[in-house]
């Protein structure tokens, strides 16, 4: 990677601010669907997903839930201090079992107005049933410790004193309606500050057309990170520095990849994992012991020969000696053009950002053929974003 260049001019395209969709259709299942295969583009509705799918496949979904990670305290001047949940730190770094932390907690945090909170001044916001109370533990570092007089779990807590985290481009305050809008059907696991959004379009009524042909649902987890709206700064796409997200993953999501006639990625966060995965195993074959910690540069150092079904039965195998029924990692892998998938066959997503980092693996997904693909969305007044509408990719770039 470091004698490459990856110009960032090259994956940007002109959207125009009226395609953006700040407000989700009414009903999820209704919006438009773009299906790309062999270089080939057909429109249809998301309602007929069915209808695209190859039978046999198998669709894995991040079942990650959004937390409201976005906390507001009122000081008695006036002043808001807003404090955004990023990354937990105490009493663990796992992100589920801080989640269910009573008392109190630790987490690393942006924090807007940061300048007016003084280090020995706590912030509180009263409940009518409780007070949470905001410490500031680093200021450097945006560390805060949160506590709070009741016996709530942290994620009941910011449940009720937090807001729904849109993504900033969407440039609007957030609203009641999309506590529920701003959410998959199917989310489990509270730790998200992101909305995996390929997933909201789907309801009961389409798994269920999907279960009656056959094709098999796996569930797995990526808490996505306030990372994945970062843009990229760096002309040189390598040179971005690429954000870090935990995933959990259980043994019947690795048996399904390998067993699995033809995977489909729900997203490029189920992308990511499902890659990450790979990459552990090829890791595991170097070191026996290797921590589940994939870098974003791991896949373009490491054995490029390994195949899927030697990885993946390397993850199961060190799983099986450790005792494990769930595997707790780190990913920042970075899929940039040139990476050749080991895991995925096709994707379901949304349209993204210009220059972002999840153009550039959809560029890697589909190749040059990205460009066709969101012209076609423009020409055919797709809405675009966190609540537009859907995409049904297939790669040209897998192993």
């Amino acid at each position: 990677m470091s004698n490459k260049i990856i110009s960032i001019q090259d994956y940007t395209y002109e959207l125009p601010d009226d395609r953006i969709a700040r407000f989700p259709l009414p009903q999820r299942d209704q919006s438009k669907l773009l299906v790309y295969r062999e270089g080939s583009i057909k429109h249809d509705q998301f309602t007929n997903l069915v209808a695209h799918v190859p039978s046999k496949s198998t669709l894995f979904f991040n079942n990650t839930r959004v937390i409201p990670a976005r906390l507001r305290f009122k000081k008695g001047t006036g002043a808001t201090i807003e404090i955004f949940l990023l990354h937990p730190v105490a009493p663990s770094a796992i992100v589920q079992q801080a989640m269910e932390a009573t008392g109190s907690c630790q987490w690393q945090c942006t924090i807007g107005n940061l300048k007016r909170w003084p280090d020995d001044k706590p912030l509180l916001f009263s409940h009518p049933d409780f007070q949470l109370s905001a410490r500031l533990i680093n200021r450097a570092e945006g560390l805060v410790e949160f506590s709070w007089n009741t016996t709530h779990t942290f994620a009941e807590v910011v449940t009720l004193c937090g807001d729904v985290p849109l993504p900033p481009y969407l440039n609007r305050a957030s609203e009641e309606t999309d506590k529920e809008s701003y959410q998959t059907v199917y989310s489990r696991h509270d730790g998200a500050v992101a909305a995996p959004t390929a997933g909201l379009h789907f309801t009961e009524a389409v798994l269920n057309q999907l279960e009656g042909v056959g094709i098999k649902k796996e569930y797995l987890t990526l808490h996505v990170s306030a990372g994945t709206f970062q843009p990229v700064k760096t002309d040189n796409a390598l040179e971005h520095t690429m954000h870090q997200e935990q995933v959990v993953v259980t043994k019947s999501n690795i048996e399904a990849m390998l067993n699995s006639n033809f995977s489909v990625a729900v997203g490029t966060t189920s992308v990511r994992t499902m890659e990450s995965l790979y990459w552990f195993g090829v890791k595991l074959m170097k070191d026996s012991e290797s921590a589940f910690q994939i870098g974003q540069r791991d896949a373009y150092t490491l054995a490029p020969d390994i195949s899927k079904h030697e990885a993946l039965t390397g993850v199961l195998d060190y799983m099986n000696r450790k005792g494990l029924d769930t595997l707790i990692g780190e990913t920042s892998i970075y899929i940039v053009p040139g990476y050749r998938f080991k895991t995925v066959n096709a994707l379901i997503t949304n349209f993204h950002q210009p220059g972002s980092t999840l153009i550039l693996l959809i560029a890697a997904f589909t190749g040059e053929d990205w460009k066709l693909i969101y012209q076609a969305a423009l020409d055919n007044q797709y809405r675009f974003l966190s609540y537009g509408d859907s995409s049904l990719l297939f790669s040209k770039n897998t192993d």
